[in-house]
């Protein structure tokens, strides 16, 4: 649920996507909220693939351990534009703990922390 990466270094990644019809997190006409939550944790995996690429290393693969102060503001109707920053805030052994937000037409409409398994490839 990511069409480009716009920016990615060690702790920020920025993203676009855009909402459409065939999405199977798409009801009614709009993205839900598991939609904007698995957004915001595939933009965490866009920057974390980006990163391993670059430093030539296995992609490790992630999964969703907790979602804290989960805030919808508004669904994206079909066609908008998200726009979606994620942040690690920390790191400690396989967990990072990321803060994430989605802004559709350049209002923030989603906002969350997530804390994220990592579990590492070996190389």
């Amino acid at each position: 649920m990511v069409d480009r990466l716009l920016f990615s270094d060690d702790d920020h990644t920025k993203t676009s996507f855009t909402v459409t019809e065939d999405n199977v997190l798409v009801i009614n006409g709009e993205l839900s909220e598991a939609g904007l939550m698995e957004n915001m944790a595939q933009t965490a995996a866009a920057g974390a693939g980006n990163m391993a690429r670059i430093e030539d290393r296995p992609i490790d693969i992630g999964y969703i351990a907790a979602v804290k102060n989960l805030e919808i503001f508004e669904l994206p109707p079909l066609n908008a534009e998200l726009i979606t920053e994620v942040k690690v805030e920390t790191r400690l052994l396989n967990v990072a703990i990321v803060t994430g937000k989605v802004w559709s037409n350049n209002s923030v409409i989603a906002q969350c922390e997530m804390k994220i398994f990592i579990n590492k490839i070996n190389d």
